[in-house]
């Protein structure tokens, strides 16, 4: 009876094998490495962006809109259920 299960666990790690051996073409083209130089330099061109103080009248047009957006919701009644 051991010998089933080690014939099983061998099966397994040759169709495992087969499946790697496949699709190693696409799993290697999905994601090319890039060098870390390049990686470091494109993080240096990244700024901070700082918010400023919410002004009054901002505040009220996104009021507003919210208000808007609202209303133009589709409701639906208890009784249209």
């Amino acid at each position: 009876m051991p010998a089933v299960g080690i014939v099983a666990i061998v099966l397994l790690a040759l169709a495992l094998a087969v499946v790697v051996g496949a699709e190693w073409p696409r799993i290697a083209r999905a994601r090319p490495a890039r060098p870390a130089p390049a990686k470091r330099a494109r993080k240096q061109r990244l700024t901070v962006v700082q918010g400023g103080p919410v002004e009054d009248d901002d505040a009220d047009d996104f009021a507003r809109s919210v208000e808007r957006d609202l209303a133009s919701l589709p409701v639906v009644e208890p009784h249209d259920r």
